[in-house]
C-alpha cells in the first residue's frame, strides 16, 4: 500500500526539537523530507546529550525518515543549490528566528518566485508578528511566559515540566496545519504561508483555566499533582513508588470507598460531593494516602483496576522501555546509528490502518544524500565535486 504523504517532498530548514519533530512525524508518513544542515558542522543537535562515542541520540531520534544535504546559505551557490531543491519541493518547514529566511534570499516570495504554489510554514516562539516575534525563545522560556508553568508544581513552587512540551506541541501543530494547507492544495487551491508559534499553541492548550479566569474572575492556582475541579485525583505514595487515582465524578468515588471499605466517606458530609471534596481535599488525600501506603504499587493499581477506577504506577522510563503496552502499540523501534549499534528510540503514535507509519529509516549522517539531491536537480558530476571543494556542501 503506499505511503500516506509518498511523492511529496518538504525541503526541511529546522533545526532544536520543535521542526525537526514536526517533520520527522510527517517523514514517518511517508513524505520525502529532505533536511538542509549547516555546512562542515550539521545540525546543532548533532552535539547534543546524549552523546556515546560522539553521536547523539537526541539527533538520531528526531531526524530519523530524513535525507541530509549541508549547505553554506550564505554562500550564493548555498542559495542557488536551496532554490534548486524548493523548486520541485512541495512544502517548505523552517523555524529559525523570524526574518533570518528572508535576510538568507529564501523567505516566503523569494521560494514563491521560483515555486508558486509552495506551502512555506514557518515555527517559531511567538509568530512572524506582535511585539514579542523577535525575541528569542526556548521551551523554557515559552512555558513560562504562555501559562503553562504559572500551572504547574505547587502553591509554593512553580515547575517547568520534564519534556520540552512546547517543542512537541508545537511541532504537532505544525505538522497539522501543513497537512492542511496541503489538502487545500491537492483539491485545487494555491499553496500558502503557515506561521505556527509555540506561545499561541501552549496558550491554546491551557484547558478551561482561560475561562475559569475571563468568565468567573478566578485566577488558577496550582494544585500539585491534583486536579483543579475533581477529588480525589492526586499521587499517592505506596510501599515502592508512587500511583496516580483520578476520581472525576461520583460513581467513580463510590467504586473507590469501596475498594477502601471505606463506604462511610459517602455519608460524610465534607465528602458527599464532589465540590465538598475538593473544599476538603487535604483531608480527604491524608485518609486515601494512608490506605494506600499498605501496598505495593502493582497491587494497588491492580485492586482499583479489577474496580474500574482509574489508576496508574508511576513509571521510570527504564519502566517503560518494558512496559507490555508500549511495546504493543510498537512505541519501541530499533534503529541504528551507523558505526556506534543499534538502539531503542520511541516509535511513531499515529495508527493508520492501511497507511501505518513507517519508521525504518535511519537518521541521516552529515550530507549522506548531498550527491542524489544535487542530480535530482540537474548538477553534474564535475558540479558537485567544485561545491564540495569550495565548501558550499
Amino acid at each position: 500500500m503506499t505511503k500516506a504523504l509518498e511523492g511529496i517532498r518538504i525541503l526541511d530548514f529546522t533545526r532544536a526539537y520543535s521542526g525537526p519533530y514536526c517533520t520527522m512525524l510527517l517523514g514517518d508518513l511517508g513524505a520525502e523530507v529532505i533536511k538542509v544542515e549547516r555546512a562542515g558542522s550539521g545540525d546543532d543537535t548533532r552535539t547534543l546529550f546524549p552523546v556515546k562515542d560522539g553521536e547523539s541520540g537526541y539527533f538520531a531520534y528526531l531526524n530519523r525518515s530524513k535525507k541530509s544535504i549541508a549547505l553554506d546559505l550564505k554562500s550564493e551557490s548555498g542559495r542557488k543549490i536551496a532554490l534548486d531543491i524548493a523548486a520541485k519541493s512541495d512544502i517548505l518547514i523552517e523555524n529559525f528566528s523570524p526574518g533570518t529566511m528572508g535576510r538568507l534570499g529564501l523567505g516566503y516570495e523569494d521560494i514563491k518566485a521560483v515555486n508558486p504554489d509552495i506551502i512555506y510554514a514557518s515555527l517559531s516562539g511567538f509568530g512572524q508578528y506582535g511585539p514579542y516575534s523577535k525575541k528569542p525563545a526556548y521551551d523554557g522560556v515559552i512555558s513560562t511566559m504562555a501559562g503553562l508553568v504559572s500551572l504547574s508544581g505547587f502553591p509554593e513552587q512553580p515547575v517547568r515540566p520534564g519534556p520540552a512540551i512546547a517543542d512537541s506541541a508545537t511541532g504537532v501543530h505544525c505538522a497539522l496545519a501543513v497537512l492542511a494547507a496541503l489538502c487545500c492544495k491537492l483539491r485545487g487551491g494555491p499553496g500558502q504561508y503557515v506561521d505556527v508559534s509555540m506561545m499561541d499553541t501552549i496558550f491554546s492548550m491551557l484547558e478551561g483555566f482561560i475561562p475559569m479566569a475571563s468568565m468567573l474572575g478566578i485566577l488558577p492556582e496550582r494544585f500539585g499533582n491534583g486536579n483543579a475541579s475533581s477529588a480525589p485525583y492526586n499521587m499517592y505514595r505506596t510501599k515502592d513508588g508512587f500511583v496516580a487515582i483520578a476520581t472525576a465524578n461520583e460513581s467513580l468515588f463510590m467504586r473507590l470507598v469501596k475498594v477502601m471499605q471505606r463506604e462511610d466517606l459517602v455519608d460524610n458530609p465534607k465528602f458527599c460531593r464532589n465540590y465538598l471534596r475538593k473544599q476538603n481535599v487535604d483531608e480527604l488525600d491524608e485518609i486515601i494516602g494512608t490506605w494506600a501506603g499498605q501496598f505495593d504499587s502493582d497491587t494497588l493499581v491492580s485492586m482499583l483496576d479489577e474496580a474500574k477506577v482509574p489508576a496508574g504506577k508511576m513509571n521510570t522510563v527504564f519502566d517503560l522501555l518494558k512496559d507490555p503496552q508500549i511495546k504493543a502499540r510498537n512505541m519501541l523501534i530499533d534503529q541504528e546509528i551507523p558505526g556506534l549499534g543499534t538502539f531503542t528510540f520511541p516509535g511513531n503514535p499515529l495508527k493508520l490502518s492501511l497507511t501505518p507509519p513507517d519508521t525504518s529509516q535511519r537518521a541521516p549522517r552529515l550530507n549522506e544524500h548531498a550527491e542524489q539531491i544535487l542530480a535530482e536537480c540537474g548538477y553534474n558530476e564535475e558540479s558537485i565535486s567544485q561545491l564540495k571543494g569550495s565548501g558550499v556542501i
